[in-house]
């Protein structure tokens, strides 16, 4: 994409290397972020928004991460899961969030050659992550609703661990493999990316050289990651329908179902978001619309996650309610350690 399509007067400032991928191209040294706005005033609040939801992120991850370690009665499949959920939020918004509210101050938005390949990187990798522990917990939920008397035989400590391992280290290979195939390319012309984060979209209408076998290969894996997580939530939520109509009291069909409601609330919005953004007719697709979807999409559903299971769990607020209760006691028992 040149400066003229996107229309922005950003000076080349790119120095052109030799690529050690295709030896004989060439590529940009660093890239510079468009942003969302060139607007000084507007920058400012952004600044202030962008940092105070992240921080609000970071506590919120990072609290309900603290918060099912020390709670007992929060150490089942799921609560382990919703750890790891958190975590993975914590760290896909991390990877993007910092630089860019960080970028609201700088004049000039530059990124080298391979932080941006690292944060390509870092960013799929979370986000692939995302999609199939959403899954994993999807399944979770059916088998505790299923047969609650033999949840902990059906899902143990080894096999839970069995999937956590096995979704970081397939979310990995997706996001080291599409870093390569994107940063193979040759960047030679306009180092200006239209987004405010390193993004594969707006990456590839930069490249000078062929793209087709990469657009294909994005097409192809993140339809096939979406489809194929998507599913087994579906699939899973089907078989949880069937298994809380065999319950016979209506309360008890209200507690199976009030389980699973956190869990699909954080399902819609992110797959909604992921669908809107990635799925769309090429005809419609706006590098500018992506922009601005991408702000809910990266910096605040992983804000939303934990309001979500903090405010509508029962055994979270519990939990919490517990652990303020018996730190209450502790101080006024021991008033030097409130000073």
């Amino acid at each position: 994409m040149s400066q003229r399509k996107t229309g922005l007067k950003v000076p080349f400032t790119g120095k052109c290397v030799q690529s050690r991928a295709e030896g004989n191209s060439s590529a940009v040294s660093e890239f510079i972020l468009v942003g969302l706005t060139d607007d000084p005033d507007l920058q400012v609040i952004l600044f202030a928004v962008f940092l105070l939801i992240y921080l609000v992120s970071v506590i919120g991850n990072l609290g309900m991460i603290a918060l099912i370690q020390v709670s007992p009665q929060l150490h089942t499949p799921m609560y382990f899961f919703l750890s790891h959920l958190a975590f993975v939020d914590f760290c896909y918004t991390s990877s993007v969030t910092p630089n860019t509210f960080v970028n609201f101050l700088r004049e000039v938005r530059s990124i080298t050659f391979y932080a941006c390949a690292t944060q390509v990187c870092c960013f799929i990798t979370f986000v692939v992550c995302e999609m199939y522990l959403l899954s994993i917990m999807a399944y979770d939920r059916y088998v505790a609703i299923w047969n609650l008397l033999l949840y902990a035989v059906l899902m143990p400590r080894k096999l839970c661990l069995q999937m956590i391992t096995s979704t970081y280290i397939y979310g990995f290979t997706v996001g080291l493999a599409q870093a390569v195939a994107t940063f193979r390319l040759s960047f030679c012309g306009s180092n200006v990316v239209n987004h405010f984060y390193c993004d594969d979209v707006p990456l590839v209408a930069l490249a000078c050289s062929d793209t087709h076998v990469k657009e294909l290969m994005l097409l192809v894996i993140a339809g096939f990651n979406t489809l194929c997580s998507l599913v087994i939530v579906v699939v899973s939520y089907v078989l949880i329908v069937f298994a809380i109509l065999r319950i016979r009291s209506a309360d008890g069909r209200r507690k199976a179902f009030s389980t699973c409601a956190s869990h699909l609330t954080s399902i819609t919005i992110f797959y909604g978001t992921i669908i809107f953004m990635y799925l769309q007719p090429k005809s419609s697709h706006s590098l500018n619309t992506d922009k601005f979807a991408s702000v809910f999409y990266v910096v605040v559903i992983p804000m939303l996650n934990p309001l979500i299971y903090s405010l509508r769990n029962q055994e979270v607020k519990s939990a919490l309610k517990r652990i303020t209760v018996t730190k209450s006691k502790i101080l006024s028992s021991n008033p030097q350690l409130s000073h």
